[in-house]
């Protein structure tokens, strides 16, 4: 079983207060040196971090970004350290982060600094973005849920619309065969949750987050990244990684680098992700390897019959071998 789990990253949003510390806790000699690699990154203490944060802290995308990742990490080393090794991985969004160190493509020490970066460039680009409204949240470019409409007939829809001058939205997760999130301007996403309720949605709902991520809306922050990137060496994959940008495999690192710096502008399609991990086969189980219990409720949905199991804390990866 321990040789048979492929290993899913979750990404922002699974953060909160005290993650990651109970594998610390324990002594684990990996956990340690990870949680002293962070915080020399992150120029504070990282345990006082994860333990004092509170949520509104760690909501904010220049926080939450690095501190998730480091939950993830330490995840994954404890796993090691129980004697798991993954037969391919993944991760959402940020998760993907964790996923290119699980892959051996970037180093935990590379991947701790790039996403101290992408959280402060990201950050930067949504206060911008509200400011430019005036400084109300609600008038600024975000997010929003649609739910109870297949995603092929969301991204048409959004085509359609775009082809006929709605302008300023776009697909951002692809979560599930259930749900999709659209990021795009306030007055965008107030069009379209009309529109989503004429065409049968049942829901469409505001996301609170910081800004219309996985959009061309977060261009510069693009652009801000780029440079960031290419200070880190990419090695090509050791064990099987698959792409939110593609939803496939990833051949190289220099695809890697190429996909790191693509996915702050483009959709997640994770329910393509999660078709081809299943179709390569060869796996027992999945493993949701950091906080929260959100890419276990997306697996489900995708009906795939392998089970995913949590592995965010000691006792969530006590559990895995009695399932």
């Amino acid at each position: 079983m321990k040789n048979e789990v492929v290993y899913l990253f979750p990404g922002q949003g699974a953060q909160y207060q005290g993650m990651a510390l109970d594998f610390l806790g324990v002594g684990s000699a990996a956990v340690k040196e990870l949680f002293a690699a962070a915080s020399a990154i992150f120029e504070q203490d990282a345990e006082a971090l994860l333990r004092d944060s509170d949520a509104d802290t760690l909501k904010r995308t220049d926080v939450s970004q690095p501190t998730v990742t480091l939950a993830n990490l330490a995840a994954a080393a404890f796993l090691a350290e129980q004697g798991y090794s993954p037969v391919a991985c993944a991760g959402f969004s940020l998760g993907e982060y964790a996923a290119l160190v699980c892959a051996g493509v970037i180093s935990a020490e590379d991947c701790l600094r790039l996403v101290k970066a992408r959280g402060i460039v990201m950050q930067q680009s949504a206060d911008r973005l509200r400011e430019a409204a005036g400084g109300d949240p609600s008038a600024a470019p975000g997010m929003a849920a649609v739910i109870g409409l297949p995603p092929g007939q969301v991204e048409d829809l959004i085509a359609q619309w775009s082809a006929a001058g709605l302008k300023d939205l776009y697909a951002a997760n692809i979560n599930s065969p259930k749900q999709l999130a659209v990021s795009g301007t306030a007055a965008a996403l107030k069009e379209a949750e009309t529109r989503f309720k004429e065409a049968g949605a049942k829901r469409v709902l505001r996301l609170q987050v910081a800004g219309p991520f996985h959009s061309p809306l977060l261009h510069d922050a693009a652009e801000a990244f780029r440079p960031v990137l290419e200070t880190v060496t990419f090695g090509d994959p050791k064990v099987p990684l698959y792409s939110n940008v593609t939803g496939k495999r990833v051949g190289s690192g220099a695809e890697a680098r190429d996909l790191a710096l693509r996915q702050i502008t483009s959709p997640v399609r994770w329910v393509d992700e999660e078709t081809a991990i299943a179709a390569a086969g060869g796996f027992a189980a999945c493993l949701e390897v950091g906080p929260g219990k959100v890419l276990q409720g997306l697996w489900k949905d995708s009906g795939i019959e392998v089970p995913c199991y949590a592995a965010g804390t000691i006792e969530d990866c006590g559990k895995i071998g009695s399932y």
